[in-house]
């Protein structure tokens, strides 16, 4: 299973992936609205979890590629949410990419393609994206997609540290209707 777009692939990860997402997981900028900061261990960790969850519901972060320049840039796909909230149980949208790629449109691109995956081959009524609310470069990519925030939905994340920085979050959704539309 794959996803393509004239200049992006979104596959399945590879084992030979594991390097360029430890990497990409070290730069301070990519990691700058995320906690923790991972290790080794952690990203590799963070992989098999990604993995499984393909495995387990036929959806997940694909790796996202650059054919021709650079086999993984970083992932963008569609999971679960597991954990409790008001806006649970829902799926949510996410990526993360390489700094040295920020700018050029992949994350959109990318996002759209699983978004058309999740609203057409999953069937999904809904989309949620999350992030906190200094994420600007992340705000902007939700709204590019047709995703919408109302303040009321905003949110502590219950995974997050009591007083930590990154604890609030701000919530977007898009309905199929409105994707469709």
């Amino acid at each position: 299973m794959r996803l393509e777009s004239p200049r992006l692939l979104l596959r399945l990860w590879r084992d030979d992936d594991l390097d360029a997402f430890a990497a990409l997981s070290a730069d301070p900028a990519v990691m700058e609205h995320l906690l923790p900061p991972p290790d080794r261990q952690a990203c590799d960790a963070l992989a098999a979890r990604i993995r499984q969850h393909y495995a387990d519901h036929g959806f997940g972060f694909w790796a996202v590629e650059l054919p021709g320049v650079s086999p993984f840039i970083g992932f963008v796909g569609l999971v679960h949410v597991t954990y409790p909230a008001h806006f649970t149980p829902a799926v949510e949208i996410g990526w993360r990419l390489g700094s040295a790629h920020w700018g050029h449109g992949y994350a959109t691109e990318a996002a759209r393609l699983a978004l058309r995956d999740g609203f057409t081959r999953l069937g999904l009524a809904q989309i949620v994206a999350l992030t906190v609310p200094a994420n600007q470069r992340s705000r902007r990519v939700m709204e590019r997609l047709g995703m919408t925030r109302d303040e009321q939905d905003d949110f502590d994340h219950p995974r997050v540290p009591d007083q930590h920085p990154l604890k609030r979050h701000v919530l977007y959704r898009l309905k199929r209707e409105a994707w469709e539309g």
